[in-house]
C-alpha cells in the first residue's frame, strides 16, 4: 500500500515540476530505478520468457604489442553494449528523450554480463574516475559504454617465421561457462551491430598500422551459440584479425647482416695461403659472429617443437660459414705436407732443381686449386639456397 501511494505521489509531483528540468530527471531516475520495483540483477524480459537482445560494439582505438614469445596481444578498446528495457520506459511521463546517469548509479541498472573468453588480464581506466557511460532512452534503450585494456591470448603458427601470417581472435560470451546459473542463450542474445561490429580505427588517417605487423585482410566477425558442461547453451560473438609480419626489420636487422658474415668469411679463399692468422681470424670471427646472431634472434621467439624458416636461414648460413674454416683446415693440411716434403728432400742431400717441384705439385698446387674452386662453388651454392629458400617461403 505504501508503494503504490509513494508511487502515485511520485506521478504527481512529476506533473507539478514540468518547468523544472533539473528535478524532473531526478525524480524520473528515482521512479525508475526504485528498489521496490526495479531489480537490477534481473534481466528485462526475464519473466516473459523472452531472451534480451544485446547489440555489441567494439572500438579498438590502440594495439600496443603482439608477443610471440606469450603468444599474446594488448589492446584498448570501447566495449559498447545497446538494449532494450522496457522497465525503464518513461516516454509516458516526460518528454526529456535521454537521461545520462553518473557512473555512481550505473550499478542500479541491469547490465549485461560479458567477458573475454580468450583473455589473459584485463583491466578498467579509472582515470580520473571510471570510464563508464550509461544513458537511457524514453522507449527504455540503454547504452552501455566503458573502457579496458585488454590482454588475449592468440595461439601462433611460427613455422614460416618471419614471413608468416596470424590469426588472432577476440572471443565474448555471456558471463562464465563454468557457472550454472549463468545467462543461458534464452535469457540473453548477444548479436553484433549489424552497421559497425567493430571500430577499427589506430591513427587520425584511418590506417591500420602497427610496428612489426600489418592487415592483410579486413576484419571478420561472426555469431554463434557454445555448450558448457551442464548443457546450457551460452550465446557468444567472435571476431578474427588477420596479421602479418612485416619483413622490413628483419631484413636489415638478420638476413642481410647474415648474408654479408657468410660472404665475409668467402674472403680467406683470397688470402694467401701462408698468412695462417689472417685466415684462421677471419673464419672464427664469421663462425663467432653467427652463433651470436643466432642466440640473439632465439631469445626473442619461445620455445617450439618444430623447426622455423630463421632457424633454417641461420643454420645454413652457420654451416657455410663453418664449411669455410674447415675449407682452409684441409689446405692447412697440404701445406704443411709440402714443408714436411720439402724438408725431407733437403736431408737427402738431393738438388733443390729436383726437390722442389715435386712437392709443389703435389701439395701447393691442389691447396691452391681447392681455394680456386671453392671462389665458384660457395658463391653458387649460396645463391641457389637463396633462390629455393625465398621462392618456398615467400609462395607459400
Amino acid at each position: 500500500m505504501n508503494t503504490l501511494f509513494t508511487s502515485l505521489w511520485i506521478v504527481l509531483l512529476l506533473g507539478r515540476l514540468v518547468r523544472s528540468q533539473q528535478l524532473q530527471r531526478r525524480d524520473i531516475l528515482n521512479h525508475l530505478l526504485n528498489s521496490s520495483t526495479y531489480d537490477a540483477g534481473i534481466a528485462p524480459d526475464y519473466e516473459k520468457d523472452v531472451a534480451t537482445e544485446v547489440d555489441v560494439q567494439l572500438e579498438i582505438t590502440s594495439i600496443d604489442s603482439i608477443s610471440a614469445i606469450s603468444m599474446d596481444y594488448s589492446m584498448n578498446v570501447f566495449l559498447r553494449q545497446t538494449w532494450r528495457d522496457s522497465r525503464l520506459n518513461f516516454s509516458h511521463i516526460s518528454n526529456i528523450s535521454v537521461l545520462e546517469l553518473d557512473q555512481r548509479r550505473i550499478g542500479d541498472v541491469w547490465i549485461p554480463d560479458l567477458f573475454f573468453k580468450n583473455e589473459k588480464s584485463a583491466s578498467f581506466h579509472t582515470i580520473t574516475v571510471p570510464n563508464k557511460l550509461l544513458h537511457i532512452y524514453n522507449n527504455g534503450s540503454v547504452i552501455y559504454s566503458i573502457r579496458l585494456s585488454l590482454t588475449l591470448s592468440c595461439m601462433m603458427d611460427l613455422r614460416y617465421f618471419p614471413m608468416d601470417d596470424q590469426t588472432c581472435y577476440i572471443f565474448l560470451e555471456s558471463l562464465l561457462l563454468l557457472f550454472k546459473d549463468a545467462y543461458s542463450k534464452e535469457n540473453v542474445a548477444l548479436r553484433w551491430n549489424p552497421k559497425e561490429p567493430v571500430i577499427f580505427k589506430l591513427d587520425d588517417n584511418d590506417e591500420q598500422r602497427l610496428p612489426q605487423f600489418y592487415f592483410y585482410k579486413p576484419l571478420e566477425t561472426k555469431g554463434g551459440s557454445n555448450v558448457n558442461s551442464f548443457n546450457i547453451e551460452f550465446s557468444c560473438l567472435e571476431a578474427k584479425l588477420f596479421i602479418q609480419r612485416n619483413l622490413g626489420f628483419y631484413m636489415s636487422h638478420v638476413f642481410i647482416p647474415s648474408m654479408l658474415i657468410v660472404i665475409l668469411s668467402w674472403l680467406s679463399f683470397w688470402i694467401h695461403l701462408d698468412h695462417v692468422p689472417a685466415r684462421v681470424s677471419l673464419g672464427v670471427i664469421c663462425v663467432l659472429t653467427m652463433t651470436t646472431q643466432s642466440s640473439g634472434i632465439r631469445s626473442s621467439l619461445p620455445v617450439l617443437s618444430y623447426i622455423k624458416a630463421i632457424d633454417i636461414w641461420l643454420a645454413v648460413g652457420l654451416l657455410f660459414v663453418f664449411a669455410a674454416l674447415l675449407e682452409y683446415a684441409y689446405i692447412n693440411v697440404h701445406t704443411r705436407k709440402h714443408r714436411k716434403q720439402a724438408k725431407d728432400n733437403k736431408k737427402d742431400g738431393k738438388s733443390m732443381q729436383i726437390a722442389e717441384p715435386q712437392p709443389k705439385k703435389d701439395f701447393m698446387d691442389r691447396a691452391r686449386r681447392v681455394d680456386r674452386v671453392s671462389r665458384i662453388v660457395f658463391p653458387l651454392c649460396y645463391v641457389v639456397f637463396n633462390l629455393v629458400f625465398w621462392v618456398v617461403y615467400l609462395a607459400k
